[in-house]
Parts: structure tokens; C-alpha cells; sequence
């Protein structure tokens, strides 16, 4: 069949879908029944379909494989107690998803086929969004360069797809994070503003060297002199101080502007915090800690929504914190999932309705 925005769609004969697909979900590992899929050709795009999830047939010359042209979103959906779907958020993603083609040298998805073919996706396979809480449809649009070439040059043809993972909680407990001072994520000028794969191919020596110390993540901090903090993982990060909320400034283009951290501001404000976005070093943060102002700790992205904090490591020093007692990180995630939950009314006009 072709749907009114002119994507094919192809439907599956049978379904995945069972009792047990929806039971016991770990992050991003299974994936629902279909699939979209869209070509860059001589300048425009064409051949959008929607069709059954399967492998991909690719050269061995493929430019992605070679030269790191790829980049992608993470997107969350969710049900309400009418079985209604909704998506957080999406218009956010998709302007952010052409802010990191362009930066990429790659050629931005049109409105029509980012979210009408979003839409049509998931209303075909809204089955697969689970209900229980912490659990949503992780929606994963990306896009990479396709020519069978090996040359050091932008690619002439793009390949853009979205797949769908139903998926549970990202980080179930309160994190150990190692302050890294060696290996960097991103510097000025570079790429850490867009959500490319080779951000986060790059981070992940600096990962599993702080996990075989028992952490669970790293803190970026600056490339020049390891001192001003960034980047949680592959999250956000905000100290709470006093009754202020400080979180990392995006002015230099080395962080994410990640859609879950500005929700995040807008409810804490509305929580009456003050939210500061600003530079802010180790040596700071310490030192609110050691005068009994920093309270608490958490990141925020898509995936993990708000992870709490309970050890900061910087060299020989770690700083504690009893999540327990928390009020300000609960009480945020709490605000935020109600309003994804369509359990708070929607006042800012986050949920998409499919």
C-alpha cells in the first residue's frame, strides 16, 4: 500500500511479537517488525518505504564503513492508559538530526519523510510499546553515507532509515562516575555538538578503563586542560547547589543539546530553581562539596532519562552522596515520566500524538 505522504509500505505476514516481547527488556536489543527506509540520489530523495525489519546488503566499499559519515537521534514513544500513542518530543530531534548532517557534509531528511514516516512506523507497530513503567519505544533514526567508494570526500548517494526497540530502564541503579582527565570526548571546533557515531566510538576506551575500576561512567572534562567538565557518558549532566541548578553551557559546541536536559531546565525552573548554564570546573565542583552545597548529582538523556549519581572519582578524591535522601532528581524524573505517562497535563505541548 502507499500512504497519503506517498511512502510504500509493506506490511510483515506474521508478527514477532508474543507474550514474552515485551517482558524483560534490556536496552536496544530487540527490535520490532518494521522498518523505514529512504535513498539519497542525485540530489533529492526517493524510494521511501516502510517494510518488513531485515538485514541490509551492503559493498564491502561502502564510505560509512570507511570515513565515519553516519549520525542518528534517540527518540522515545509511549501509551497512555487508552492505548493512545505518543511520541516526546520529535520536532526537537528532527532539527537537531539536520544540525549534525550539516556539520557532517550530509544532505538533511525533509519534514514529510522524518515524521510522517516516524508517524506512520510507529502507528503500524504501536503493539510493541510496552506498558509497564520505566519502559518505552526507543526510536533510532539514522543516516550514513552509502557510495561503494573509498575516497576521502562527502558522499554523492545517503541512506536514511528508523528502526524501533521496545526497551526497558537504561541504568536501574545510582552510578559511580570517574572523573577523566586523559582520553577526551570533543573540543571546540570539533564535532560534539552533533550526534555522530564516531563520538561515541571514540569514547569508549576512556569507558571500559573506568569500569574496570568499578565505575560505571566517566565525566568528560576539557580538551585543554581536563579541568572544565562537560559531558556524563553519553549524557547530560547537572549539580544541584544550593538551590541552584548548574549545568554544563553549550556556547563552545563540545556538548549535546540534548532534548531530555532542556526539559530538565524548563521543570526545574518551574520547580523554582534557579537553572545556570555556565563553564564549570572540577576544582569548583569540589569545593561546593567540601562547603556542604553540592546535593546532588544526575545526568539526563533520552535513553536514561534522569540517572542518579551516588560517587564522583577525581584522582585520589571521591565524593558521596546518599541518593536516598534526595528530593530535587526524584521529584524531576517523577514530573517528567508523569507528563510522558499522560498522567500531567501537557503544558508545553511535548507529546505527539500518533
Amino acid at each position: 500500500m502507499v500512504a497519503a505522504a506517498g511512502i510504500n509500505i509493506t506490511k510483515v505476514e506474521t508478527s514477532k511479537l508474543n507474550e514474552q516481547s515485551l517482558k524483560d527488556l534490556p536496552f536496544g536489543r530487540y527490535f520490532t517488525d518494521h522498518m523505514l527506509e529512504a535513498d539519497y540520489e542525485n540530489g533529492e530523495w526517493k524510494n521511501v518505504e516502510i517494510k518488513p525489519y531485515q538485514p541490509l546488503l551492503m559493498e564491502p566499499s561502502l564510505a560509512a564503513l570507511h570515513y565515519g559519515q553516519a549520525i542518528f537521534e534517540g527518540i522515545k514513544a509511549y501509551k497512555d492508559e487508552a492505548d493512545n500513542a505518543y511520541i516526546f518530543r520529535p520536532y526537537d530531534n528532527f532539527k537537531r538530526f539536520n544540525i549534525s548532517a550539516e556539520r557532517m557534509q550530509m544532505p538533511t531528511v525533509p519534514e514529510d519523510i522524518f515524521m510522517e514516516g516516524m508517524r506512520l512506523l510507529i502507528d503500524l507497530d504501536k503493539k510493541w510499546i510496552p506498558s509497564l513503567p520505566e519502559h518505552s519505544l526507543y526510536i533510532r533514526p539514522f543516516m550514513f553515507s552509502s557510495d561503494p567508494v573509498i575516497g576521502v570526500k562527502p558522499s554523492e548517494t545517503y541512506k536514511f532509515m528508523i528502526i524501533l526497540s521496545p526497551t526497558g530502564p537504561y541504568y536501574v541503579a545510582p552510578m559511580r562516575i570517574y572523573v577523566e582527565e586523559t582520553y577526551t570526548r570533543a573540543a571546540p571546533g570539533g564535532v560534539g555538538f552533533a550526534k555522530n557515531a564516531g563520538n561515541y566510538g571514540g569514547s569508549m576506551l576512556a569507558t571500559a578503563l573506568a569500569k574496570k575500576q568499578g565505575y560505571d561512567q566517566v565525566l568528560w572534562t576539557d580538551a585543554f586542560e581536563h579541568k572544565y567538565l562537560q559531558e556524563v557518558g553519553t549524557m547530560n549532566v547537572f549539580f544541584i547547589v544550593g538551590n541552584k541548578a548548574i549545568t554544563p553551557s553549550l556556547e563552545d559546541g563540545t556538548i549535546l543539546a540534548g532534548v531530555t536536559r532542556d526539559s530538565a531546565i524548563t521543570i526545574l525552573q518551574e520547580m523554582g530553581l534557579q537553572v545556570v548554564e555556565t563553564k564549570i570546573s572540577i576544582d569548583e565542583l569540589i569545593a561546593h562539596h567540601e562547603a556542604g552545597q553540592l546535593r546532588e548529582v544526575f545526568g539526563t538523556g533520552t535513553a536514561a532519562t534522569i540517572s542518579m549519581i551516588k560517587e564522583l572519582r577525581y584522582k585520589d578524591f571521591s565524593m558521596h552522596f546518599d541518593t536516598t535522601q534526595w528530593q530535587v532528581a526524584p521529584e524531576l524524573k517523577r514530573r517528567l515520566n508523569a507528563i510522558r505517562d499522560s498522567k500531567a497535563p501537557d503544558t508545553h505541548g511535548w507529546m505527539f500524538k500518533i
